[in-house]
């Protein structure tokens, strides 16, 4: 019987979600399975899973109390597929990788250790991620693992774009600016490449990834410039639930007149804050559109969250001496023809213009023809990045690069 072709698990673990995508190694990676965990730490958590067709597609209440748990769930779910057989690699996406790591590579003892130490870098992601690893080596001890770190698109930021303004001595503790979504950075980047030619990906370019996490970045001749989020990936635009930026004396101003504490404003900042602070009704961008007539909160926070936005392009279009691409990805990017609208408007002085009729279509190029800065729409695709970071790390080859 002839040998299936290897297969690559990969794994995006979030604070309350794990999704997980299988590809198979063939002419190119070709993803076969997908699905994940939801709703991790809640009543009423789902587990679904896509196959390659729609009536492949199920979902089921499950009971997942923590990770492990829903490691075992979903391991339960598909640990018996026949696509699961000739597993070659497992690649997680790790949020932090810290100051040392910044390529993909096989996870080890030694590593998770160092991972351990970085925890509380990002305690809201990584203590969890650790846990993936482990799990996944119980399951699959025999199988290599290789980590996908969020933050290795940014580690060669310009030094002056590092930096922290806060007593120098902590930086030699690896408090800088480190920047997240890197993983949808990269394939973004390469995307373009692909849709518009190496010139476009060489020239001046502005990400914005705008989902339940958002931040942007800015990109000159192929490399990091700046981006928004900072030593966590709480800093810079609002998000669904994360604050952004502050005021760092609000902490404690909140110390001396509520008595916070340090925990709790981080929880705070991180799960209460962003549009469901301000909206006081949800954290769902589609929700708070559907109300903005008539809920004031719910158009102060759409406003707000557009308003930010526009302000970092127009930073990033001074950091990079102007601006050639503006590329709109994550959840609200690539489906809210208002939101990139409302971000757009009054930007024609960097020459961005958008063309409604494409922009209310997510159409691939969403500028106007007169417009000189082309704005694109990109589906981004972590997964495949992680898929082959890891086809790389093991020499996985096919017959197409990847």
């Amino acid at each position: 019987m002839e040998a299936a072709n290897p297969r690559i698990l990969t794994i995006n673990g979030g604070s309350s979600s794990i999704k997980f995508a299988l590809f198979e190694v063939a002419d190119s990676l070709r993803r076969i399975l997908e699905g994940g965990v939801e709703g991790i730490g809640q009543p009423g958590a789902n587990l679904w899973m896509r196959g390659l067709n729609e009536a492949e597609k199920s979902s089921r209440l499950v009971t997942v109390p923590n990770h492990v748990a829903a490691v075992d769930v979903l391991m339960g779910g598909i640990e018996d597929r026949s696509e699961l057989r000739s597993l070659a690699g497992v690649g997680h996406r790790v949020v932090h990788g810290g100051p040392n790591y910044s390529e993909p590579q096989r996870i080890t003892a030694d590593m998770v250790e160092e991972l351990r130490r970085l925890g509380p870098f990002d305690p809201e992601h990584l203590p969890s991620e650790i846990l993936l690893t482990e799990a996944f080596h119980r399951r699959f001890s025999a199988v290599p693992q290789v980590a996908c770190f969020d933050t290795a698109f940014h580690h060669e930021l310009p030094r002056v774009a590092q930096i922290l303004p806060i007593p120098r001595r902590y930086e030699a503790q690896g408090v800088r600016r480190y920047g997240f979504h890197g993983l949808s950075y990269a394939f973004l980047m390469g995307e373009l490449a692909r849709q518009a030619g190496a010139e476009a990906a060489l020239g001046r370019v502005i990400l914005a990834h705008l989902g339940n996490g958002a931040s942007l970045a800015a990109v000159r001749a192929g490399k990091p410039v700046d981006t928004s989020m900072s030593f966590t990936p709480t800093a810079g635009v609002p998000m669904s639930t994360r604050s952004g930026d502050l005021d760092p004396g609000l902490l404690w101003y909140l110390a001396r007149t509520e008595g916070l504490e340090a925990k709790r404003f981080n929880e705070m900042v991180n799960f209460e804050s962003g549009l469901l602070g301000v909206s006081e009704t949800s954290s769902d961008m589609r929700d708070l559109l559907d109300r903005e007539t008539q809920d004031v909160r719910a158009a102060e926070a759409v406003a707000m969250f557009c308003y930010q936005v526009k302000k970092w392009i127009g930073s990033f279009a001074a950091a990079l001496g102007g601006l050639d691409t503006l590329i709109f990805a994550g959840g609200i990017g690539e489906n809210a023809p208002p939101i990139r609208a409302r971000v757009c408007e009054g930007l024609g002085f960097l020459g961005i213009e958008l063309n409604e009729t494409r922009n209310g279509a997510n159409a691939p190029l969403i500028s106007a023809d007169t417009g000189r800065v082309a704005v694109r729409v990109i589906h981004t695709n972590e997964e495949l990045m992680i898929a082959k970071s890891v086809a790389q790390v093991l020499d996985l080859r096919t017959t197409k690069q990847v």
